[in-house]
């Protein structure tokens, strides 16, 4: 679980995309979201590596300036890793 608390305080994405998912994390729904964007169990120790490779998959997108990049797809993926890092650190603490 440290490994990705490394990962996710070592996070460098721009101001704006970060901000955008911040603003979200108050509408996310872990039951509606969670299906869209990753394919396994539903536990934050299983869906928090899904989502670190999701979302750097998108952020390489994002580099490359394809054409096929989503900006709310990358967002959506944001708030999703950031709520589901609080409740990974919920667990831990509780």
């Amino acid at each position: 679980m440290s490994d990705f608390r490394i990962l996710l305080a070592n996070l460098r994405r721009p101001r704006l995309l970060m901000r955008a998912a911040r603003f979200g994390l108050g509408d996310y729904r872990r039951e509606r979201d969670l299906r869209r964007l990753v394919k396994c169990g539903m536990s934050p120790e299983e869906t928090v590596p899904s989502l670190i490779s999701v979302e750097e998959e998108l952020e390489t997108i994002r580099l490359a300036g394809d054409v096929t990049y989503s900006a709310a797809r990358h967002i959506e993926v944001l708030i999703a890793l950031l709520s589901e890092a609080q409740l990974l650190r919920r667990q831990e603490f509780a």
